[in-house]
């Protein structure tokens, strides 16, 4: 027997297509994370699934924020529904095969943002709606929040926002990004993102014993900054069991190697640059790299470790830690945890918490 909510949801797909296709037609990349025109749009259409409330929030513009309400619901949320209306940039239109800002094609629709996560906002909106048909007082209970600048790492969104509300700490939080009602994600690796210069010394390339390459020195960095990848979460972590037991539907719906990825350290070398003519030995380079920390890993073991690979650089390699996050993770135990994979198991969806 199908459960009534998802046979209200399926209820309101057509809906709920037509709100997705309203969002992608509306730009809002990061950068430059000028998301008015987006949320005015989301407000409008949130309104029209019956949102009581609308809060616009923009401390730093381009970034426009929102929260949003349903059955007169005010005051600190005990739930909130964490979004993001940016997106990451189109980029080469000529590249793409569908319409980026939204094509439907068959059974699918395409558009910058269509998953990720314009999609997700109209099924919050799609999931409001129900809940104030069935259950107001708790839809009152509930904000589903839309910030700008996600894909550049929340800071004048999500980030603003948690200082501009302090009451709001404590609210459980669903971000309906990442993961899926098969494989929650419970907790996140930590970050931290460097940019690495090197120094060298110029001389012309028929001279080449006279100069030091910046971009040799910078390269002899990072393959030492590789080894970090053997740094693993301690076996004897919480986490180890949480990705043991997701690993059958992990490994199946994001690919095989997920669970090892999520068990250690990973580096990107996300940009590199360096010199100005072939035939000059160049006298700087630079880099930008993201180190992703496992469970049970910290930012300060990774900072002691690179700290003593740059002591082998004499000097001639520095730098700078543009952001820093530890590793977070919500207990496998926690109600919230227990409520979403029961949420699953009530629409016979085979389920298990991951991390990210």
């Amino acid at each position: 027997m199908t459960h009534p909510l998802l046979t209200g949801a399926q209820a309101l797909s057509d809906r709920l297509l037509e709100v997705t296709r309203r969002l992608v037609a509306i730009p809002s990349e990061t950068p430059p994370s000028d998301t008015g025109a987006a949320v005015e749009e989301a407000i409008a259409l949130a309104i029209e699934m019956g949102a009581s409330s609308a809060l616009r929030h923009e401390r730093e513009a381009p970034v426009r924020n929102a929260v949003l309400r349903w059955c007169g619901g005010e005051g600190p949320p005990a739930l909130i529904l964490s979004c993001h209306i940016d997106t990451y940039p189109v980029g080469d239109r000529a590249a793409w095969t569908k319409d980026p800002l939204g094509e439907q094609d068959g059974t699918r629709f395409y558009g910058r943002g269509s998953a990720d996560m314009k999609g997700g906002i109209a099924a919050c909106f799609g999931t409001m709606a129900l809940l104030a048909e069935r259950a107001p007082d708790l839809a009152a209970r509930v904000a589903v929040v839309l910030a700008g600048d996600e894909e550049a790492m929340g800071e004048r969104g999500t980030g603003m926002m948690i200082a501009d509300f302090p009451e709001w700490r404590g609210a459980s939080v669903i971000v309906p990004d990442v993961g899926a009602p098969r494989l929650p994600r419970i907790g996140e690796k930590g970050m931290l993102w460097l940019r690495i210069e090197a120094e060298g010394l110029s001389a012309h390339s028929a001279h080449k014993h006279r100069g030091r390459s910046a971009i040799a020195e910078l390269t002899g960095f990072l393959d030492r900054l590789m080894q970090l990848e053997a740094l693993e979460t301690p076996a004897d972590h919480p986490a180890r069991t949480v990705i043991a037991a997701a690993n059958p539907l992990s490994e199946n719906l994001s690919g095989a190697g997920e669970s090892e990825a999520l068990s250690r350290v990973t580096v990107n070398i996300g940009t590199i640059r360096g010199g100005s003519s072939p035939n000059l030995v160049p006298a700087e380079a630079e880099a930008e790299v993201d180190i992703r920390l496992p469970q049970g890993v910290g930012c300060a073991e990774v900072l002691d470790r690179i700290e003593a690979m740059l002591a082998v650089h004499s000097g001639r390699v520095r730098l700078e830690i543009l952001r820093r996050y530890e590793p977070n993770a919500t207990d496998a135990s926690a109600p919230i945890v227990r409520a979403c994979l029961g949420a699953a198991e009530a629409i016979s969806v085979p389920a298990a918490a991951n991390l990210r």
